[in-house]
C-alpha cells in the first residue's frame, strides 16, 4: 500500500538539506579560522624562540659562535609528538648549525631583506608540512669592527596546530548541530500548529452530510486557506446546481412522459380488446403518435441536459460556416414544409463563420424552423436569413404566423411553457429553451421581435470568427 507524503516531514527535509549544506560551509570556514588562530598562538612561540636564539649568536675573532640558551631549548621541545627544525646560517649560505636544507622564505614572505623582521611562512620539508619563522640579524665584533649577516630559522610540524583547530571545530559542530536539531524541532511543531486550521477544515468537510450544500464559513480561516475554501465553495455551488438540474430533469421527464405513455398504454389496451378490433389501426396510430411525441420529449430533454451549464460541457472552438450550415438545415426541413404547403426559403446575405460545434448549431437552426412550421400554420411563409451585423454573425428565422405577444416573450424561453396562442398546437415547450442554451454556450444571444406585416422574427447573434483561413466544419 502506497504511503501518503507527510507535509511536516517534507518541510523538515527541505529545511534539513539546506541547513546541512550551510553547516558544511560553516565547518570549513570555522576550521580555517581555527587554523588561523592556532597559527597566531603558535607563531608567538616561534618568535620567542628566535629572539632567545638571537641572544646566543656572537661574532668572535671572525668566527660566528652560537650558544643556545636554556629557554630557547625549552621552547623548542614538543610534547605532542611534533618535530622541531632549526637553522643558523650566514647570509652567504654557510651553515653554522642546524638543518642546512631548511628553505628560506620566498616571494612575498621574503620581504625586502630587512633586518630584525620576523617572517612566518609555510613550507613542505621532508614530506611534512612545516610552519617556519625566520629572522635576519647582523652580528658585530666590536674589537675587530667586523660584521656578518646571519639567518636564524625555526620550524615545527603543524600537528599541534591541527589538533587545536580540530578541537575548536568539534566544539563548533556540536553547538551548531544542536541548533539544527532544535530548529528542526521548532519547525516540526510550528508546521503542526500551522496545519491545525487545515485539519479543522478537513474535519468540517468530512462531517458534512451528503445533501448539505451550504458554503463553508471563511470568517475564521487564515488568509492562506481562503483560496482553498473559495474553491471548495465554488465546487459545492456547482454540485448544488448540478443536483438541482438533475432533479429538475427527472421531474420534467416524468411529468412530460406521463401523458404520452398513458396514451400509448390506453391505445394498446383498446387495440387488444376484441370488440375494438375493427378500430385497432386507429388506436395503434394514436399510440404511435404518442410514442413519437415521447421520443421527441426525451431527445429535447437530453439536449437540455447536455447543454446545462453545470454539466461540464465545453464547446470546441472550430470555425463553422454558418451560411452553409443554415442552408443545409433549411433544405432538410423542406419536405416537412411542403407537406403543409409552407413556403420555406433561405436568404444568403453574407458569408460568415462562427466558432463552435456544427451539430449544436444545426440543432439550434432546426428547432427554430420546427417551431416556425408548427406555430405559423399551414400555407405560411418562413424565411431563414444569414447576414453579418458588425462583428457578429446574424441568423433570422421569420414567419408570418400569429407571433408571440410582447408580455410572453420572456416566458417562452422557460421549459415547457406554452404560449397563449399555441395551446392547441402539438408541442413540448422545449424548443426555444434549447435554442437559448445553444446560443449561450456559443456566447450568443436570442431576441424575439415582430415581423413586418405580422408574425415573429427570432434573431440569433453569435460572435463572428476572426479568421476565415482556418479549416471549417460544415
Amino acid at each position: 500500500m502506497m504511503t501518503r507524503p507527510n507535509l511536516r516531514a517534507q518541510v523538515a527535509l527541505w529545511l534539513l538539506l539546506p541547513l546541512l549544506g550551510l553547516l558544511a560551509l560553516d565547518s570549513w570556514l570555522t576550521y580555517q579560522r581555527a587554523m588561523s588562530a592556532a597559527h597566531v598562538a603558535f607563531d608567538r612561540t616561534l618568535s620567542s624562540s628566535l629572539k632567545s636564539i638571537r641572544e646566543g649568536v656572537r661574532l668572535n675573532d671572525g668566527e660566528i659562535e652560537v650558544d643556545l640558551p636554556y629557554l630557547a631549548l625549552e621552547m623548542l621541545e614538543s610534547s605532542d609528538g611534533g618535530k622541531i627544525y632549526y637553522l643558523i646560517r650566514e647570509d652567504n649560505g654557510h651553515t653554522i648549525t642546524g638543518y642546512p636544507d631548511l628553505p628560506l622564505p620566498q616571494g612575498r614572505d621574503a620581504g625586502d631583506g630587512a633586518l630584525f623582521v620576523t617572517r612566518h611562512y609555510d613550507v613542505v620539508y621532508r614530506d611534512e608540512q612545516l610552519r617556519m619563522a625566520a629572522l635576519r640579524i647582523p652580528v658585530h665584533d666590536v674589537p675587530t669592527a667586523q660584521s656578518r649577516i646571519v639567518w636564524v630559522m625555526v620550524g615545527e610540524t603543524i600537528e599541534a596546530r591541527q589538533a587545536l583547530a580540530r578541537e575548536i571545530l568539534i566544539g563548533s559542530l556540536l553547538q551548531e548541530g544542536l541548533l539544527v536539531v532544535l530548529a528542526l524541532g521548532i519547525v516540526w511543531l510550528g508546521v503542526g500548529r500551522g496545519l491545525r486550521p487545515l485539519n479543522r477544515l478537513s474535519a468540517t468537510v468530512a462531517a458534512r452530510s451528503e445533501d448539505d450544500t451550504t458554503p463553508l464559513d471563511t470568517g475564521a480561516m487564515p488568509s492562506e486557506l481562503a483560496p482553498l475554501v473559495d474553491s471548495i465553495n465554488q465546487y459545492i455551488g456547482r454540485t448544488q446546481r448540478m443536483q438541482v438540474a438533475r432533479r429538475r430533469f427527472f421531474a420534467d421527464a416524468a411529468h412530460q412522459l406521463k401523458t404520452p405513455l398513458a396514451a400509448v398504454q390506453a391505445g394498446v389496451e383498446l387495440a387488444l380488446r376484441p370488440d375494438e378490433q375493427p378500430r385497432a389501426n386507429g388506436h395503434l396510430r394514436r399510440a404511435n403518435g404518442a410514442v413519437r411525441q415521447a421520443a421527441k420529449i426525451v431527445q429535447q430533454l437530453l439536449s437540455l441536459s447536455r447543454l446545462d451549464s453545470d454539466s461540464g460541457h465545453a464547446v470546441a472552438h472550430k470555425p463553422v460556416a454558418l451560411h452553409r450550415l443554415a442552408r443545409s438545415v433549411t433544405l432538410d426541413w423542406s419536405p416537412v414544409a411542403r407537406a403543409r404547403d409552407i413556403d420555406l426559403g433561405f436568404e444568403h446575405e453574407a458569408d460568415v463563420d462562427v466558432l463552435g460545434q456544427s451539430d449544436l448549431l444545426g440543432e439550434m437552426v432546426g428547432n427554430l424552423i420546427d417551431n416556425a412550421i408548427r406555430y405559423a400554420g399551414d400555407h405560411a411563409v418562413i424565411t431563414v436569413r444569414v447576414s453579418r451585423d458588425g462583428g457578429d454573425a446574424r441568423l433570422d428565422v421569420i414567419d408570418n404566423g400569429p407571433g408571440i405577444p410582447a408580455d410572453e416573450r420572456d416566458a417562452v424561453f422557460e421549459r415547457f411553457h406554452r404560449g397563449s396562442k399555441t395551446q392547441t398546437v402539438e408541442g413540448t415547450g422545449l424548443g426555444l429553451s434549447i435554442v437559448r442554451e445553444i446560443a449561450r454556450v456559443h456566447q450568443g444571444s436570442v431576441t424575439l421581435t415582430d415581423a413586418a406585416g405580422g408574425g415573429l422574427v427570432v434573431t440569433i447573434r453569435l460572435p463572428a470568427a476572426l479568421s476565415d483561413a482556418m479549416p471549417r466544419a460544415a
